[in-house]
C-alpha cells in the first residue's frame, strides 16, 4: 500500500502558502494568452510588418503575471510602438494603451461564457495536503476575473484568502513585480513572508516573490523547456517544479 502523500523537505521551512492563480492553479493561462494575441495582433497588422504576437513566448515575457494595462504596455513597448496610455474607460479597440487592455479583457470574458474552467489535478492534490496539516493558504492574481475563476472551479473554499484584481484595484496596490500582492496576502494569512512560501508559474511574480523577501519561492514551469526553467531561476526561484502536486513526496505523485 502507498504511503500517504506528505509535503516535500522544501515545504517543510514555510507555515503558510500564497498561490498564483492562471497557471498554477486553474489553467487558463492559455485563454488569457489567446484573448491577448487576438488583441495585440490587431494592433501589430494595423502598422504593417510585425510579426505577430507568440502566444507562448511573448506572453510568458511580457504579460504573463501583470495587471491588463501593464502587461499591454510591456509587449508593445516591445515592439516600439507608443501608443497612448489612454484613461480606464477607453473601450476595447487599438488605439490606446487601456483600449488594448479593454479588448483582452472582452475577449477573456467571452471565454468564460463559454469554456468551462479546468484545474491543475496536481495542485488541487497539494492544497488538500496543506490544509490537512493546517498550513493556510491563499490565491492571488492580478485579474479580477480569478475570484471568479475560482469559484467555478469548486475550490474557493481552499483558500483563506483571495486577493484578486479587483483587491489590488480597490487598494491601490502595485503589479507585479511589485511583491505588493503576494505581501498583503500573506499579512491576511497572518504570517510574515519569511515565514510563507510563494508559487507562481509567471517571471513578473516569481520576481516578485524575491523582491518581497518570501521564505521560499517556487517556480512552475508547464512548458518543459530548459529555457524557461533557467529564466524562473533567473528572476529568483528557489526551486523549480513542472507541476506543484511535485512539492508532495509518497502517495502517487
Amino acid at each position: 500500500m502507498a504511503a500517504a502523500p506528505s509535503l516535500a523537505p522544501c515545504l517543510r521551512s514555510v507555515r503558510a502558502v500564497v498561490l498564483d492563480t492562471d497557471g498554477v492553479i486553474t489553467d487558463s493561462a492559455r485563454s488569457h494568452a489567446a484573448a491577448w494575441k487576438k488583441a495585440f495582433d490587431a494592433c501589430l497588422s494595423a502598422v504593417g510588418e510585425q510579426p505577430p504576437f507568440d502566444a507562448v513566448n511573448d506572453y510568458l515575457r511580457y504579460v504573463d503575471g501583470r495587471s491588463r494595462q501593464d502587461g499591454a504596455a510591456a509587449f508593445l513597448a516591445s515592439r516600439g510602438l507608443d501608443l497612448p496610455e489612454g484613461s480606464p474607460d477607453d473601450p476595447p479597440g487599438t488605439s490606446t494603451v487601456w483600449a488594448v487592455a479593454a479588448r483582452k479583457d472582452e475577449l477573456f470574458t467571452q471565454s468564460l461564457r463559454t469554456d468551462p474552467v479546468v484545474v491543475w489535478p496536481g495542485t488541487v492534490r497539494l492544497l488538500d495536503v496543506l490544509r490537512g496539516e493546517g498550513v493556510p493558504c491563499a490565491a492571488v492574481s492580478a485579474s479580477r476575473h480569478a475570484t471568479e475563476l475560482l469559484a467555478q472551479a469548486g475550490l474557493i473554499d481552499r483558500f483563506d484568502a483571495v486577493v484578486d484584481g479587483n483587491e489590488a484595484r480597490r487598494l491601490r496596490l502595485p503589479g507585479k513585480p511589485d511583491p505588493a500582492l503576494f505581501v498583503e496576502a500573506a499579512g491576511r494569512l497572518g504570517f510574515p513572508v519569511r515565514d510563507t512560501a510563494v508559487v507562481e508559474d509567471a517571471q513578473a511574480g516569481v520576481e516578485a516573490g524575491r523582491r518581497g523577501g518570501f521564505g521560499l519561492v517556487v517556480g512552475v514551469d508547464r512548458t518543459g523547456t530548459p529555457t524557461s526553467a533557467a529564466e524562473l531561476r533567473r528572476h529568483g526561484a528557489d526551486v523549480v517544479v513542472s507541476d506543484p502536486g511535485d512539492l508532495l513526496t509518497g502517495g502517487d505523485d
